[in-house]
């Protein structure tokens, strides 16, 4: 893109373009014939989106200015998005992702009831069918990193245990990597459980850590252009589903790590971020014998009905 000189207004409206009214009237002629094409559009919803995006998006236009060389340079960066999108990798989510839409999209929909947990972003390597494991048991299936292990409850918001739950975890390697990353087809770092009668639940897991989003696309090149970086929070993913209730996709951060406030997906919330207790080589929760330090956290998760 071009070099321009700053956008200074403050309060949204189009600036005015530099020939005269009759230019004015021209772009606005535009977007009054575009919009005027959807009138007989027999969905009242698609009416409005289309309407919507169409006046934002000529907005937007008249508002910038672009050159017709960086509205093909535009083109182009969609279009690479396009090709580099197959079925273990959508850069589009990535593009919705680095851009706060993915998280704004979450919040919009998951309104802020009660003390229900927050949401966050789903991410890209989530799994259907993930393994089954018994509370207690270990969801890394040799996935290198530092043992974590994770206990709490699932409760509604007025507190009553919710026996059943079912609980999807996945997360990255110390690798910064994914199972769905490698070439050879390993299921690691992800697993389903179910709470018990009390609401409770337990596992081990890795203790989290950094690591980047695919940065080898157009998103990537993007981020490097604005001078931003591709990781994210050393996170868990979680996803927790009961029904009747709201189904949570969320994950939790591990407190301390510098790179909480400037997560490449904007992900991070407060109250997602918890202590991540280093402890010494010895018995474990589960009486087991660890030989090497591990880290323990405690992650109680509250969940809005459906309505």
């Amino acid at each position: 893109m071009t070099e321009s000189t700053p956008i200074t207004h403050s309060d949204n409206e189009i600036p005015r373009p530099a020939g005269s009214d009759r230019q004015a009237a021209i772009e606005q002629d535009v977007v009054d014939r575009v919009v005027r094409s959807f009138d007989q559009c027999p969905d009242p919803r698609l009416q409005q989106v289309m309407v919507s995006l169409v006046e934002h998006l000529h907005d937007f236009l008249r508002e910038v200015r672009p050159t017709e060389a960086e509205w093909a340079r535009a083109i182009e960066f969609l279009t690479a998005a396009g090709h580099i999108t197959d079925d273990r990798r959508q850069e589009f989510i990535l593009l919705s992702d680095t851009l706060g839409v993915s998280m704004q999209t979450i919040a919009i929909n998951n309104e802020i009831h009660r003390d229900a947990t927050e949401a966050t972003v789903f991410g890209p390597f989530f799994v259907e069918n993930s393994p089954h494991i018994e509370l207690g048991e270990d969801m890394s299936f040799g996935a290198t990193g530092q043992p974590c292990w994770v206990e709490g409850t699932v409760t509604d918001t007025d507190g009553r245990a919710l026996p059943g739950a079912r609980i999807e975890v996945w997360e990255a390697d110390d690798d910064g990597l994914y199972d769905v990353q490698y070439p050879d087809g390993r299921i690691a770092g992800r697993a389903h459980l179910f709470t018990d009668d009390d609401g409770a639940y337990r596992f081990w897991a890795l203790t989290p850590t950094p690591y980047p989003i695919p940065h080898d696309g157009p998103v990537g090149a993007m981020l490097r252009a604005a001078g931003r970086s591709p990781y994210r929070a050393s996170h868990l993913h979680f996803m927790v589903t009961v029904e009747g209730y709201r189904r949570l996709v969320t994950h939790i951060f591990v407190r301390g790590d510098e790179l909480l406030d400037r997560d490449s997906v904007f992900g991070v919330k407060e109250s997602l971020v918890k202590d991540f207790i280093e402890q010494p080589a010895g018995t474990a929760p589960d009486g087991r014998t660890i030989d090497r330090t591990w880290t323990q956290v405690r992650f109680d998760i509250v969940l809005a009905p459906a309505e």
